[in-house]
């Protein structure tokens, strides 16, 4: 079946923004829901896409949403919540549980087959952390829906690309202050890049041969948490010194932080990090998965910033 026509769900985020454009270019008209459509205006300037002011959470209003499309894309998921509650908060619950099965309830009633499913990589229903319980969760129940369903499931380690809240935090702070108080620097991450992730979304929506499967996306490298604000560190020209926080000190720090309004940090964020977000040995990847270097990404859009990564860049149009 030709897909001209998709729902994203989530649409407005990092990931979103990359995949509307890629369904845009392609020619499929999308329509994003978003609560605050002043806030997306980048968005709404793309060709064919729709930005209707819509509550996703309410399920008649979702059920009308997604009359007249072909297929939907959920990306919904939120990384922080207020409560602390075993096996996962209800703010957790809301994004990650009850919303896929209001997806997949629509999905039957409006007579729309296809629906692609943001999952993580170690999700899991007992994962030591209430994002990894709430995701996995999340993606049982969608993996569950394959039999009257054409379902997809994507699961990627941490995203970075232009406007993510991963390097670009590093380096943020790694400009603006003398030292960068880090916790866990072991903990191993294999960084997929934002574009390559859209791509998959979108290459699989026709694609039968994905139907009912669950796919790992990462990166060509693993690395240390520490590796990586290092390598941040290098291409900010940062001189701030990074320094290693205890377990303890850790957990007190991100306690700290998650006070915040919009908390960078939170306990639970350290708790998924006790899972290695990598994959060794045999995994399943997309068909023809040739996922772009970190090193070849992060300079676009972290030294840029600099004022050696401007004069670099200026030397290159130059042809110096």
């Amino acid at each position: 079946m030709a897909i001209k026509k998709v729902l994203l769900l989530g649409g407005s985020g990092f990931v979103g923004t990359y995949i509307a454009n890629r369904l845009s270019q392609r020619g499929i008209e999308v329509t994003v829901p978003t609560r605050r459509r002043e806030r997306t205006k980048a968005l709404i300037m793309q060709p064919g896409v729709e930005m209707p002011e819509a509550d996703i959470n309410c399920e008649k209003t979702l059920t009308e949403l997604m009359r007249g499309h072909d297929a939907v894309i959920n990306l919904v998921g939120i990384l922080h919540s207020r409560d602390v509650v075993l096996p996962y908060s209800k703010d957790f619950a809301q994004a990650h549980v009850e919303l896929p099965k209001k997806i997949i309830a629509a999905c039957k009633a409006t007579g729309v087959r296809r629906l692609v499913h943001m999952s993580a990589l170690n999700a899991d229903p007992k994962g030591p952390s209430e994002y990894l319980r709430s995701k996995g969760d999340g993606e049982a129940i969608v993996l569950g829906a394959k039999g009257d369903l054409d379902v997809t499931v994507f699961r990627p380690s941490v995203i970075f690309g232009l406007g993510d809240s991963f390097l670009s935090t590093f380096a943020k702070v790694l400009k603006k202050l003398p030292f960068f108080p880090l916790g866990y620097g072991h903990a191993r991450f294999q960084p997929v890049w934002v574009a390559d992730v859209a791509d998959a979304f979108v290459d699989c929506l026709s694609d039968a041969a994905t139907f009912g499967q669950a796919y790992e996306l990462v990166g060509p490298k693993i690395y240390t948490l520490r590796e990586l604000v290092d390598y941040t560190k290098e291409l900010t020209g940062s001189t701030a010194t990074v320094v290693a926080l205890s377990e303890g000190w850790a957990y007190l720090q991100a306690g700290l932080m998650w006070l915040a309004p919009q908390p960078m940090l939170s306990p639970d964020n350290l708790r998924s990090m006790e899972v290695d977000s990598v994959c060794e040995g045999p995994w399943n990847a997309p068909a023809n998965w040739r996922p772009t270097a970190l090193e070849a990404i992060a300079p676009t859009y972290i030294a840029l910033n600099t004022p050696k990564g401007k004069l670099d860049s200026f030397r290159f149009h130059a042809g110096r």
